[in-house]
Protein backbone atom coordinates (compact mmCIF):
# COMPACT_ATOMS: atom_id res chain seq x y z
CA UNK A 1 0.00 0.00 0.00
CA UNK A 2 1.44 3.34 -1.07
CA UNK A 3 2.19 5.65 1.83
CA UNK A 4 0.69 9.12 1.53
CA UNK A 5 3.26 11.79 2.27
CA UNK A 6 2.31 14.47 4.79
CA UNK A 7 2.16 18.17 4.01
CA UNK A 8 4.00 21.01 5.70
CA UNK A 9 1.96 24.12 6.39
CA UNK A 10 3.27 27.61 7.09
CA UNK A 11 0.47 29.85 8.38
CA UNK A 12 0.28 33.49 9.41
CA UNK A 13 -2.73 34.90 11.26
CA UNK A 14 -3.43 38.45 10.21
CA UNK A 15 -6.14 41.04 9.62
CA UNK A 16 -8.47 40.96 6.62
CA UNK A 17 -7.06 44.27 5.40
CA UNK A 18 -3.53 42.81 5.28
CA UNK A 19 -4.55 39.39 3.95
CA UNK A 20 -3.60 40.00 0.31
CA UNK A 21 -0.26 41.62 1.13
CA UNK A 22 0.69 38.82 3.53
CA UNK A 23 -0.36 36.26 0.90
CA UNK A 24 1.83 37.97 -1.69
CA UNK A 25 4.74 38.01 0.74
CA UNK A 26 4.43 34.26 1.42
CA UNK A 27 4.03 33.55 -2.28
CA UNK A 28 7.26 35.43 -2.95
CA UNK A 29 9.16 33.51 -0.28
CA UNK A 30 8.01 30.05 -1.45
CA UNK A 31 7.39 30.53 -5.17
CA UNK A 32 3.81 29.29 -4.99
CA UNK A 33 0.41 30.92 -4.52
CA UNK A 34 -0.77 31.26 -0.92
CA UNK A 35 -4.16 30.09 0.35
CA UNK A 36 -6.24 32.25 2.69
CA UNK A 37 -9.51 32.14 4.59
CA UNK A 38 -11.34 34.62 6.80
CA UNK A 39 -13.26 33.47 9.88
CA UNK A 40 -16.45 35.42 10.49
CA UNK A 41 -16.50 34.08 14.05
CA UNK A 42 -13.06 35.38 15.05
CA UNK A 43 -12.55 38.17 12.52
CA UNK A 44 -9.11 36.74 11.76
CA UNK A 45 -7.57 35.82 8.40
CA UNK A 46 -5.23 32.87 8.10
CA UNK A 47 -2.83 32.84 5.18
CA UNK A 48 -1.08 29.55 4.45
CA UNK A 49 1.46 27.92 2.18
CA UNK A 50 1.46 24.12 1.76
CA UNK A 51 4.59 22.23 0.74
CA UNK A 52 5.58 18.61 0.25
CA UNK A 53 9.06 19.10 1.70
CA UNK A 54 10.13 19.65 5.30
CA UNK A 55 10.75 23.33 5.96
CA UNK A 56 13.62 25.15 7.68
CA UNK A 57 11.66 26.58 10.63
CA UNK A 58 14.14 29.11 12.18
CA UNK A 59 15.08 30.63 8.83
CA UNK A 60 11.46 30.82 7.67
CA UNK A 61 10.30 32.45 10.91
CA UNK A 62 13.04 35.08 10.64
CA UNK A 63 12.15 35.92 7.02
CA UNK A 64 8.42 36.08 7.68
CA UNK A 65 8.88 38.21 10.81
CA UNK A 66 10.97 40.68 8.82
CA UNK A 67 8.38 40.70 6.05
CA UNK A 68 5.53 41.41 8.49
CA UNK A 69 7.57 44.29 9.94
CA UNK A 70 7.92 45.81 6.46
CA UNK A 71 4.17 45.52 5.92
CA UNK A 72 3.50 47.26 9.25
CA UNK A 73 5.95 50.01 8.32
CA UNK A 74 3.79 50.68 5.25
CA UNK A 75 0.85 51.48 7.55
CA UNK A 76 -1.16 48.25 7.37
CA UNK A 77 -2.45 46.68 10.57
CA UNK A 78 -1.36 43.05 10.44
CA UNK A 79 -3.23 41.84 13.53
CA UNK A 80 -1.65 39.09 15.63
CA UNK A 81 0.92 38.15 13.01
CA UNK A 82 1.39 34.72 14.60
CA UNK A 83 3.50 32.26 12.60
CA UNK A 84 2.82 28.51 12.73
CA UNK A 85 4.82 25.79 10.98
CA UNK A 86 3.28 22.35 11.23
CA UNK A 87 3.24 18.92 9.61
CA UNK A 88 -0.30 17.85 8.74
CA UNK A 89 -2.01 14.85 7.19
CA UNK A 90 -3.30 15.44 3.68
CA UNK A 91 -6.74 14.18 4.64
CA UNK A 92 -6.85 16.59 7.61
CA UNK A 93 -5.88 19.45 5.31
CA UNK A 94 -8.59 18.57 2.81
CA UNK A 95 -11.29 18.23 5.46
CA UNK A 96 -10.37 21.49 7.19
CA UNK A 97 -11.17 23.59 4.12
CA UNK A 98 -14.69 22.15 3.95
CA UNK A 99 -15.56 24.16 7.05
CA UNK A 100 -14.51 27.44 5.48
CA UNK A 101 -15.67 27.43 1.86
CA UNK A 102 -19.29 27.73 0.89
CA UNK A 103 -21.16 28.42 -2.37
CA UNK A 104 -20.89 31.95 -3.75
CA UNK A 105 -23.60 33.39 -6.01
CA UNK A 106 -22.82 36.29 -8.34
CA UNK A 107 -26.21 37.69 -9.28
CA UNK A 108 -28.50 35.13 -10.90
CA UNK A 109 -26.03 34.16 -13.61
CA UNK A 110 -23.13 32.52 -11.80
CA UNK A 111 -22.66 30.03 -8.96
CA UNK A 112 -19.18 29.20 -7.64
CA UNK A 113 -19.08 26.24 -5.30
CA UNK A 114 -16.78 23.52 -3.96
CA UNK A 115 -17.36 19.99 -5.25
CA UNK A 116 -18.73 18.80 -1.90
CA UNK A 117 -21.55 21.37 -1.91
CA UNK A 118 -25.01 20.03 -2.77
CA UNK A 119 -26.39 23.46 -3.67
CA UNK A 120 -28.28 23.32 -6.95
CA UNK A 121 -27.93 26.11 -9.51
CA UNK A 122 -30.84 28.29 -10.54
CA UNK A 123 -32.31 27.88 -14.00
CA UNK A 124 -29.75 29.01 -16.63
CA UNK A 125 -27.15 29.70 -13.91
CA UNK A 126 -23.56 28.87 -14.90
CA UNK A 127 -21.70 26.75 -12.35
CA UNK A 128 -17.98 26.87 -11.56
CA UNK A 129 -16.54 24.11 -9.38
CA UNK A 130 -13.47 25.21 -7.43
CA UNK A 131 -11.92 23.23 -4.61
CA UNK A 132 -9.08 24.59 -2.50
CA UNK A 133 -5.71 23.28 -3.61
CA UNK A 134 -2.16 23.94 -2.59
CA UNK A 135 -2.58 27.12 -4.63
CA UNK A 136 -6.05 28.53 -5.18
CA UNK A 137 -8.47 31.40 -5.11
CA UNK A 138 -12.18 30.83 -4.56
CA UNK A 139 -13.73 34.25 -5.09
CA UNK A 140 -14.21 35.07 -1.40
CA UNK A 141 -11.86 38.05 -1.37
CA UNK A 142 -13.49 41.47 -2.05
CA UNK A 143 -11.27 42.21 -5.07
CA UNK A 144 -12.09 38.89 -6.76
CA UNK A 145 -15.77 39.30 -5.89
CA UNK A 146 -15.82 42.73 -7.57
CA UNK A 147 -14.22 41.30 -10.72
CA UNK A 148 -16.79 38.49 -10.84
CA UNK A 149 -19.64 40.96 -10.47
CA UNK A 150 -18.26 43.03 -13.35
CA UNK A 151 -17.95 39.90 -15.50
CA UNK A 152 -21.61 39.11 -14.87
CA UNK A 153 -22.82 42.71 -15.10
CA UNK A 154 -21.21 43.47 -18.46
CA UNK A 155 -22.00 40.16 -20.13
CA UNK A 156 -24.39 40.34 -23.08
CA UNK A 157 -25.94 37.10 -24.28
CA UNK A 158 -24.94 36.25 -27.83
CA UNK A 159 -22.64 39.27 -28.19
CA UNK A 160 -19.45 37.24 -28.61
CA UNK A 161 -17.45 39.26 -26.08
CA UNK A 162 -13.75 38.60 -25.56
CA UNK A 163 -11.99 38.56 -22.18
CA UNK A 164 -8.37 38.99 -21.01
CA UNK A 165 -7.37 38.01 -17.47
CA UNK A 166 -4.05 39.55 -16.37
CA UNK A 167 -2.78 37.79 -13.25
CA UNK A 168 -5.19 34.86 -13.41
CA UNK A 169 -4.18 33.11 -10.16
CA UNK A 170 -6.42 30.06 -9.76
CA UNK A 171 -8.12 30.87 -13.06
CA UNK A 172 -11.43 31.69 -11.40
CA UNK A 173 -12.17 34.72 -13.60
CA UNK A 174 -11.15 33.02 -16.84
CA UNK A 175 -13.19 29.91 -16.03
CA UNK A 176 -16.21 31.98 -14.99
CA UNK A 177 -16.02 34.07 -18.16
CA UNK A 178 -15.89 30.94 -20.33
CA UNK A 179 -18.88 29.50 -18.46
CA UNK A 180 -20.82 32.72 -19.00
CA UNK A 181 -20.10 32.65 -22.74
CA UNK A 182 -17.19 35.05 -23.24
CA UNK A 183 -15.07 34.01 -26.23
CA UNK A 184 -12.20 34.05 -26.84
CA UNK A 185 -10.82 33.94 -23.27
CA UNK A 186 -7.11 34.54 -22.76
CA UNK A 187 -5.38 34.51 -19.36
CA UNK A 188 -1.83 34.61 -18.04
CA UNK A 189 0.13 34.75 -14.81
CA UNK A 190 3.78 35.29 -13.93
CA UNK A 191 3.72 32.39 -11.44
CA UNK A 192 4.14 29.01 -13.22
CA UNK A 193 2.44 27.22 -10.30
CA UNK A 194 -0.61 29.46 -10.66
CA UNK A 195 -0.75 28.64 -14.38
CA UNK A 196 -0.56 24.91 -13.62
CA UNK A 197 -3.38 25.16 -11.06
CA UNK A 198 -5.51 27.34 -13.38
CA UNK A 199 -5.14 24.81 -16.21
CA UNK A 200 -6.17 21.98 -13.90
CA UNK A 201 -9.20 23.96 -12.68
CA UNK A 202 -10.18 24.74 -16.28
CA UNK A 203 -9.93 21.04 -17.14
CA UNK A 204 -12.10 20.06 -14.17
CA UNK A 205 -14.72 22.57 -15.31
CA UNK A 206 -14.50 21.29 -18.90
CA UNK A 207 -13.60 24.68 -20.35
CA UNK A 208 -9.89 24.04 -20.98
CA UNK A 209 -10.53 24.05 -24.74
CA UNK A 210 -12.16 27.50 -24.44
CA UNK A 211 -9.36 29.22 -22.51
CA UNK A 212 -5.82 30.01 -23.64
CA UNK A 213 -3.80 29.93 -20.40
CA UNK A 214 -0.10 30.85 -20.48
CA UNK A 215 2.74 32.03 -18.28
CA UNK A 216 3.43 35.70 -19.01
CA UNK A 217 5.11 38.79 -17.64
CA UNK A 218 3.12 42.00 -18.11
CA UNK A 219 6.36 44.02 -18.19
CA UNK A 220 7.63 42.01 -21.19
CA UNK A 221 4.52 42.17 -23.36
CA UNK A 222 4.68 44.26 -26.55
CA UNK A 223 3.23 47.75 -26.23
CA UNK A 224 1.18 47.18 -29.39
CA UNK A 225 -0.80 43.94 -29.01
CA UNK A 226 -2.08 41.71 -31.79
CA UNK A 227 -5.56 41.65 -30.23
CA UNK A 228 -7.82 43.89 -28.15
CA UNK A 229 -10.58 42.69 -25.80
CA UNK A 230 -14.09 43.69 -24.80
CA UNK A 231 -13.30 43.20 -21.13
CA UNK A 232 -9.88 43.27 -19.49
CA UNK A 233 -9.27 42.45 -15.84
CA UNK A 234 -5.95 43.23 -14.15
CA UNK A 235 -5.67 42.07 -10.53
CA UNK A 236 -2.18 43.38 -9.74
CA UNK A 237 -0.42 45.52 -7.14
CA UNK A 238 -0.82 49.26 -7.67
CA UNK A 239 2.82 49.95 -8.59
CA UNK A 240 2.62 47.42 -11.41
CA UNK A 241 -0.72 48.73 -12.62
CA UNK A 242 0.70 52.24 -12.84
CA UNK A 243 4.03 51.34 -14.43
CA UNK A 244 2.41 49.08 -17.05
CA UNK A 245 -0.72 51.16 -17.66
CA UNK A 246 -0.07 51.59 -21.38
CA UNK A 247 0.41 47.88 -21.98
CA UNK A 248 -2.85 47.23 -20.13
CA UNK A 249 -4.92 49.96 -21.80
CA UNK A 250 -3.63 49.13 -25.30
CA UNK A 251 -5.27 45.72 -24.93
CA UNK A 252 -8.73 47.25 -24.41
CA UNK A 253 -11.17 47.82 -27.28
CA UNK A 254 -12.36 51.44 -27.75
CA UNK A 255 -15.77 50.51 -26.31
CA UNK A 256 -14.43 47.98 -23.80
CA UNK A 257 -14.42 47.77 -20.01
CA UNK A 258 -11.26 47.68 -17.90
CA UNK A 259 -11.48 46.24 -14.36
CA UNK A 260 -8.62 47.00 -11.95
CA UNK A 261 -8.43 45.18 -8.63
CA UNK A 262 -6.06 44.23 -5.84
CA UNK A 263 -5.49 47.87 -4.85
CA UNK A 264 -5.20 49.24 -1.33
CA UNK A 265 -7.83 51.93 -0.82
CA UNK A 266 -5.12 54.44 0.15
CA UNK A 267 -3.41 53.87 -3.22
CA UNK A 268 -6.49 53.81 -5.45
CA UNK A 269 -6.38 57.56 -6.13
CA UNK A 270 -2.91 57.24 -7.67
CA UNK A 271 -4.06 54.34 -9.85
CA UNK A 272 -7.19 56.21 -10.97
CA UNK A 273 -5.18 59.32 -11.91
CA UNK A 274 -2.74 57.21 -13.93
CA UNK A 275 -5.53 55.69 -16.03
CA UNK A 276 -7.56 58.90 -16.32
CA UNK A 277 -4.42 60.41 -17.88
CA UNK A 278 -4.85 57.82 -20.67
CA UNK A 279 -8.38 59.10 -21.41
CA UNK A 280 -10.28 56.60 -19.25
CA UNK A 281 -12.96 57.41 -16.69
CA UNK A 282 -14.05 55.56 -13.58
CA UNK A 283 -17.55 54.10 -13.99
CA UNK A 284 -17.86 51.90 -10.88
CA UNK A 285 -15.85 51.23 -7.73
CA UNK A 286 -16.12 49.46 -4.40
CA UNK A 287 -14.19 49.81 -1.16
CA UNK A 288 -14.23 46.87 1.22
CA UNK A 289 -11.89 46.02 4.09
CA UNK A 290 -9.19 48.48 3.01
CA UNK A 291 -9.27 47.22 -0.58
CA UNK A 292 -10.60 49.14 -3.56
CA UNK A 293 -11.45 47.97 -7.08
CA UNK A 294 -12.77 49.92 -10.04
CA UNK A 295 -14.11 49.68 -13.59
CA UNK A 296 -13.10 52.08 -16.34
CA UNK A 297 -14.07 52.88 -19.90
CA UNK A 298 -12.76 55.37 -22.44
CA UNK A 299 -13.99 58.91 -21.89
Amino acid sequence: MKQIKPLWRVSVTTSLEAEDVVAEMLSGFFGTTAAAYFSLETGVSTVSIFRDQKLDSPKIRTEITAGLKRIEDCGLKIGAGEIEIAKIKREDWAESWKRHFHPLEIGKSLLIKPSWSKKRPRKNQAVVILDPGLSFGTGQHPTTSFCLNQLVGHHKNGAGQSFLDIGTGSGILAISSAKLGYQPVHAFDFDPEAVRVAKENARKNRVDSKIKLTRGDITKLPLKPARQYDLVCANLISNLLISEKRRIVNRLKPDGILVLAGILAAEFGDVERAFVALNLKLTASRVENEWCSGSFCFD
